[in-house]
C-alpha cells in the first residue's frame, strides 16, 4: 500500500497545529484554532484528521521524523563521536530561543493513558531513540550496550526538561560530562 500523497492543505494543519502546540500546548488548542491558523475549512480538516487525537499523533510522528534526520545528519564519524554529537545537538537546541521543551515529553504529560495512540507515538520514538543509541553503542564495541542506551534516554529525558529550568551553558557542559561517563564502561579507563 502506497503512503497517502500529503497536499498542501494537510501540510498547513500539520504546520499549525505544531507550532500551536509546542508553544501553548495540545491540550490548550482547539480544532477551530488550528484550522483557522492553516487557513483551511473544517470539513477540510477532518478529510485529513478524523480526530484531534489523530492530529496530535500525526504531530508526533512528524516530530520524530525530523529527529531521525537531524540524527542522521549528525552521523557519519566514529559510533561514540555520533552519540556525544547527538547530545551536543539536543544541548543545543534546548539552549535556542523559544525552547519549550521536549514535544514528546509535553504530549505525554497531556495523556496520562499508555494506551492511547498519543502515547503510543511517544512510545514509538522513544523505541526509536533507545533503538539508536543501542546500535551505536553496539557498534563502537560497548560491553552492555542496550543497558546504556537506557540510561542515555534516561540522560535524554532530564536534559531537555533541564533545559527549561536551568543555565543552559552549564547543563550543557554537565551533559557532555555525564554522557562521556556513561560511554565509559565501569572499570575502563577514561
Amino acid at each position: 500500500m502506497s503512503a497517502p500523497v500529503k497536499s498542501s492543505a494537510r501540510s498547513r494543519v500539520l504546520d499549525a497545529a505544531t507550532r500551536l502546540f509546542y508553544a501553548d500546548g495540545v491540550h490548550t488548542v482547539g480544532v477551530d484554532r488550528i484550522i483557522a491558523e492553516a487557513g483551511v475549512a473544517k470539513a477540510t480538516f477532518y478529510h485529513h484528521f478524523r480526530t484531534k487525537d489523530d492530529l496530535v499523533a500525526a504531530y508526533l510522528t512528524d516530530q520524530c521524523t525530523r529527529q531521525q534526520q537531524a540524527a542522521a545528519a549528525l552521523a557519519g564519524g566514529p559510533p561514540r563521536a555520533t552519540v556525544l554529537a547527538v547530545y551536543d545537538h539536543i544541548a543545543e537546541a534546548g539552549a535556542g530561543p523559544g525552547f519549550r521543551g521536549c514535544p514528546f515529553i509535553n504530549a505525554a504529560a497531556e495523556y496520562p493513558d499508555p494506551a492511547h495512540p498519543v502515547r503510543r507515538a511517544v512510545g514509538e520514538y522513544r523505541r526509536w531513540f533507545r533503538g539508536l543509541m543501542r546500535d551505536l553503542l553496539a557498534a563502537d564495541g560497548h560491553p552492555d550496550p542496550a543497558r546504556t542506551a537506557d540510561i542515555l534516554l534516561v540522560l535524554r529525558d532530564g536534559l531537555v526538561v533541564g533545559n527549561d529550568l536551568d543555565d543552559a551553558g552549564e547543563l550543557r557542559k554537565l551533559t557532555r560530562e555525564a554522557v562521556e561517563r556513561v560511554l565509559t564502561p565501569r572499570g575502563a579507563a577514561a
